[in-house]
């Protein structure tokens, strides 16, 4: 069945219930489905056809979701763009993907102006999908060309090293991947969720805001985030979740507001992204808060491991067990499963997977049904998984495994810094040794002698930092996660 139909039948089942919440705006699943209709007269009048891409650029807004949901109707496919990149890196995406369309918010006006006329593309605002063109009835009602295997989403990895790369998703599979997150959540059509998150990566799509349009529930979207307005709707909105990732869940406890805002309507706070600080955990366990954590990829849809609200307080930090339909695998460099309690790479084989990477069909990194995603990971007896670093990021030194993330959450535990991360660089002698690059909190003067005091004792010595280095921030994706490779770059050049 088409993706779209979800929201047809809501808006049959429940009319008077709210689907969407933006500024000020409520959009009932009616409402959203007439919408969706329109959108679609406006793309079939452009000349959209099943298998063409469409881009957005923009901020979260509801124009989005309704322009999936028509693409999903004429068996086409949305690229969101992440609006935070340069316009040479919008355009090498358009390029690769061979977009035919870029739809654009006001805030981007000019930049998707730009961008269309270098590669001849049509241009739409996004205000143009509500339009009503000539013929609109007839090609809203006319026969749907999505179908379950439809490609209908096309996301491009962050690109924290190499080219990024596109990930073509199915509609099934972004169905699929709304089962896992419903019982990764025990979602129901009562949830309401503050979407923060931006749309274009599948971290704030599609942990919790297809998902709740899935269960017929209630999403507040947030066109960006910023911590005062998230504890604000948390207290006037009173929503019964939200995904967060390491940067904003340090903003928001962080805020002057934090210690004040009521956070009892919240029965879960879902992290992910990246391996999460135990620092920020504790911070909102001790307000009652639950965190649970999703771990996945942008190949996998992402939800494919993660950590219920029942367990989120008892085992704090761990990824979580398999998913409802997902199967799991660590493996070692020769593709054997790894002894259990031992460290291994994390294969993961579901039916949420992405079909293929766009134009790259025999990529190593997803075969034989299984995608390899490059993180390491342990499995303890009572099945959790306990997520340690990237493949690439672990460093071997003198023949040992030195994994960053126990170093980097040790040091975060310290209130005095702020940031934290470990990275591996070349050395005659060992092969390589840990780097470790720290922010201080405002205020606060630390030297190496002062962080090495901090690890002493609780790490084993060859784990131990052999520089310390500092900075006033670390760069990194919109999703928060650092860019080690970038920060490499700098610590060669110091």
């Amino acid at each position: 069945m088409n993706l779209s139909r979800i929201i047809e039948r809501h808006a049959q089942f429940t009319p008077d219930r709210v689907a969407l919440h933006c500024e000020g705006e409520d959009i009932t699943y009616p409402q959203l489905w007439q919408r969706i209709r329109v959108a679609t007269a406006v793309l079939s009048a452009h000349g959209v056809r099943a298998g063409d891409r469409v881009a957005w650029l923009g901020l979260n807004d509801p124009a989005m979701l309704v322009l999936l949901f028509a693409l999903a109707r004429l068996g086409a496919m949305l690229l969101p763009l992440n609006y935070r990149l340069a316009a040479a890196e919008h355009a090498a995406i358009l390029a690769h993907a061979e977009a035919r369309m870029l739809v654009h918010d006001a805030d981007h006006r000019e930049q998707a102006r730009a961008l269309a006329d270098a590669r001849a593309m049509d241009l739409l605002a996004s205000t143009g999908l509500d339009g009503e063109p000539a013929g609109a009835d007839d090609a809203a009602e006319a026969g749907e060309a999505g179908e379950d295997a439809s490609a209908v989403l096309l996301v491009y990895t962050s690109g924290t090293s190499g080219q990024p790369k596109g990930a073509v998703h199915t509609q099934a599979g972004l169905l699929w991947n709304c089962i896992n997150a419903t019982h990764a959540q025990d979602l129901s059509a009562g949830d309401h969720v503050l979407t923060i998150l931006p749309l274009f990566h599948v971290g704030g799509l599609c942990i919790q805001t297809l998902p709740t349009l899935h269960a017929g529930g209630c999403v507040t979207l947030h066109r960006r985030f910023a911590p005062g307005p998230w504890l604000a709707d948390v207290a006037a909105r009173r929503p019964d979740l939200s995904v967060m990732v390491p940067a904003t869940l340090r903003a928001v406890i962080e805020h002057p507001d934090f210690a004040a805002t009521d956070l009892s309507s919240l029965r879960l706070i879902v992290a992910g992204s990246s391996v999460v600080p135990h620092s920020l955990i504790a911070a909102f366990h001790a307000r009652g808060v639950p965190v649970g954590q999703v771990y996945g990829a942008t190949e996998t849809g992402p939800v494919s491991i993660y950590l219920r609200r029942q367990d989120a307080m008892a085992v704090p930090g761990a990824a979580g067990k398999a998913g409802l339909h997902v199967a799991v695998r660590l493996v070692d460099d020769a593709g054997n499963d790894v002894a259990p309690g031992a460290v291994g790479e994390i294969w993961i084989r579901a039916p949420n997977l992405m079909q293929a990477y766009w134009r790259d069909a025999h990529n190593p990194s997803f075969a034989g049904g299984w995608f390899r995603s490059g993180d390491l990971a342990r499995q303890d007896a009572d099945g959790y998984y306990w997520v340690v670093g990237r493949s690439r990021d672990m460093i071997i030194s003198g023949g040992e495994n030195i994994y960053p993330a126990e170093i980097e959450n040790l040091l975060l535990a310290h209130a005095d810094i702020a940031e934290a991360a470990v990275l591996g660089q070349p050395d005659a002698r060992w092969g390589e040794v840990a780097v470790a690059i720290i922010v201080c909190r405002p205020g606060v003067v630390l030297d190496a002698a002062a962080v090495m005091a901090l690890l002493e004792g609780r790490i084993a010595r060859y784990k131990l930092p052999r520089r310390i280095l500092f900075r006033e921030d670390l760069p990194k994706t919109a999703l928060g996660k650092v860019q080690k490779a970038q920060l490499l770059d700098w610590v060669r050049q110091d």
